[in-house]
């Protein structure tokens, strides 16, 4: 019998500290022998970098928000068909750093071009392949953008230079988001230490993937 694949995704507003975690996870899970895909979005692959590329460069603040919408649905397309599609088919754990969530909150909700608009783009661009849980990293943004700003090497991209207005927006559009997908989104609070937080995290998925063993 195949072995069912399993789809993981981490959402939270910038500086939330989810890529550090997501990847703590990741090598864990890998060290008690589960096939795991690490993978990050938008990017992943030769075509969505370039594409994040565009997105992110700081260069690019006129950029219009229909157009910022639909290159992250371009780069989230020929990601899932590359990558995220074919482990899940073959029944590997993906832990994806982003994904369609980010687009409701940030485009959708932030933005203000609504989330139903983001959510129909998006459709066409995953079709029916949603994750099978997610993990947001809430956080009041003013800490996170505060721990952006004491990171010196972190990457500071188009994003993080926005206003705290906009933080604020894309957190209530996540929190919005809650509610809309109560049984896939789980909510924790990224404000506590790395390891707080990983133990958090880690209860978590180790309940859903003894689900599906």
């Amino acid at each position: 019998m195949q072995k069912r694949g399993y789809f993981i995704t981490s959402e939270g507003p910038e500086g939330a500290g989810k890529t550090t975690v997501m990847n703590l996870l990741g090598d864990q899970l890998k060290q008690e022998g589960y096939d795991v895909v690490m993978t990050r979005e938008p990017g992943g692959i030769m075509i969505s970098e370039k594409i994040r590329n565009i997105i992110l460069d700081n260069e690019h603040t006129m950029m219009e928000s229909r157009t910022e919408a639909l290159l992250y649905a371009a780069a989230r397309r020929q990601h899932l068909v590359e990558i995220v599609q074919p482990a899940i088919e073959a029944g590997k754990i993906v832990i994806c750093d982003r994904f369609i969530d980010s687009s409701l909150a940030y485009q959708g909700f932030a933005r203000g071009i609504g989330v139903e608009e983001i959510l129909a783009i998006n459709k066409f661009a995953i079709g029916n392949i949603m994750p099978n849980k997610t993990i947001l990293f809430d956080i009041d943004p003013s800490v996170g953008l505060a721990r952006i700003n004491a990171h010196e090497n972190r990457e500071k991209n188009r994003l993080d230079v926005e206003s705290l207005t906009f933080h604020e927006k894309v957190r209530e559009g996540y929190l919005s988001l809650v509610d809309q997908y109560p049984e896939r989104i789980e909510v924790i609070d990224a404000s506590r230490s790395i390891d707080a937080v990983l133990e958090d995290v880690y209860k978590v998925i180790k309940g859903e993937l003894e689900i599906i063993r």
